[in-house]
Order: C-alpha cells, then sequence, then structure tokens
C-alpha cells in the first residue's frame, strides 16, 4: 500500500480513537450530574416527609396544649359553679363546662387522627433515611470511579494526541489539509476500501480506469462522488 494510504489509515484509526476518548470524557460530567440530581430528587421527597411529620407533631402538641387549657379551664368553671347564686347561674356554668368537655373530645379525636397518620409518615422517613444513606455512598463511589475513569481516558488521550502529532509530521501538508477536509465532510471517515472496484464509503462503483490506476497504487487517489482516500488493499493468496 501507498506509504501516504497507510499514514492516512493509521491517522484515521487515531482519530477515531480519540474521538472516542473526548466523547467519553464529556460524557462522564453529564453522568455525574445525573445521578447527583436523582439523589437531589430523593433528598427533596424525604426532606418533604419530614416537613409534613415535623407539622403533623407540631398540630399534635397544639393539640394537647389546648385540652390542657380547656381542663384548667373545666377546673375553674367547677369551683366557680359551687358559688352560683341562681339556677340561672348554674346553668351557665354547666353549658360553659359541657362545651369545654365537647371540645376537649374533639381536640382528643383529632390527635388519634394524627397520629394515625403519623405513623406511615414516620415509617416513611426512617425507610427513606436509610435508603438514602445507602445512596449517597455508591453516588460517591460512582462519583469516584468516573473521576477515576476520566483521569485514565485524559492520559490516553494525551498519548493517542502525541501518536496523532507523529503521524501528521509523516504527512505531506497539502494531504493532510485534504485530510481534514474530507474528515469534516465524511463526519470521520476518510479512507474507504476499494478492492473490490467499489467505493466502500458511498458503495458507488468506480470507473474501471480509476479502479485501474488506483491498482498500480503510484499515487493518492480520491472517490469521485465522496472525495474520499480510496484503498486498494486486495487479499493475498496463501499457496498450499
Amino acid at each position: 500500500m501507498l506509504q501516504e494510504v497507510t499514514l492516512a489509515v493509521e491517522l484515521q484509526a487515531i482519530d477515531r480513537k480519540i474521538a472516542n476518548l473526548e466523547k467519553e470524557i464529556a460524557a462522564l460530567p453529564v453522568h455525574i450530574a445525573a445521578i447527583e440530581k436523582k439523589l437531589g430528587s430523593h433528598k427533596l421527597r424525604l426532606e418533604i416527609d419530614r416537613t409534613a411529620l415535623a407539622a403533623n407533631l407540631r398540630d399534635r402538641k397544639k393539640m394537647e396544649g389546648d385540652i390542657q387549657v380547656h381542663d384548667q379551664k373545666i377546673s375553674k368553671l367547677k369551683g366557680q359553679m359551687l358559688d352560683a347564686k341562681n339556677n340561672e347561674q348554674y346553668r351557665a356554668f354547666q353549658n360553659e363546662i359541657s362545651w369545654c368537655e365537647t371540645e376537649v373530645r374533639k381536640a382528643e379525636d383529632k390527635i388519634i387522627e394524627l397520629m394515625e397518620q403519623a405513623e406511615p409518615l414516620d415509617k416513611n422517613v426512617k425507610t427513606a433515611e436509610a435508603a438514602l444513606k445507602v445512596e449517597q455512598a455508591e453516588v460517591e463511589s460512582e462519583k469516584r470511579r468516573a473521576q477515576d475513569r476520566s483521569a485514565e481516558d485524559q492520559k490516553f488521550l494525551a498519548d493517542a494526541n502525541a501518536i496523532r502529532q507523529g503521524i501528521v509530521s509523516k504527512l505531506d501538508p497539502k494531504l493532510y489539509l485534504k485530510y481534514q477536509q474530507i474528515k469534516k465532510k465524511t463526519k470521520g471517515t476518510v479512507v474507504a476500501d476499494a478492492t473490490d472496484g467499489r467505493c466502500e464509503g458511498c458503495q458507488i462503483s468506480l470507473r474501471p480506469q480509476l479502479f485501474q490506476d488506483l491498482k498500480v497504487g503510484d499515487r493518492v487517489m480520491f472517490c469521485e462522488l465522496c472525495g474520499r482516500i480510496l484503498m486498494y488493499n486486495p487479499a493475498v493468496l496463501i499457496e498450499r
């Protein structure tokens, strides 16, 4: 194979390796952001449950405070009722006591309702806290692995770029410029096999004369349709 074509093939291979490394390096921060976002959503749900549980506890304490106030008022009214001067005053004390007792029962019923609501909330919070702790450890481990992989990829990328520079230094500058133009146009496939008389890049059959000239291998040739560098590399027959 013509030396210039061989170099172009090597350059194409290293460019593909570089592209894959750059793609992986770029994807790692996105991956980390995604797992951190997922963790953040779990933290938010846990915080919502914690807030609901705290509100439930505040409401219960308020109800307990209201009961205490009503109990104190009932005790006071019962003492005052002993000093009632007539039946009208006595009934008024009784009505007030009855109202307070009704409010106490309402508050007690509300406390029971809140306690029933608190039980699944408390369970959810404890379960979510345990799961979050495990997930946080997994996320940190995944982040470390991603960072290690990124550092490794960066090293491989530096090595690949050094190899690429060595190949480019051997290429004719005009051919390298052409290579870059084809690479941009074809999204990375610069060299195409044409062993069977067809450009594997665009799948078009070559003109017979062009194919015969390619076989001679005395110069770099290009596909007349897609512009790719053509490579003639016939299979070597092994004698038995």
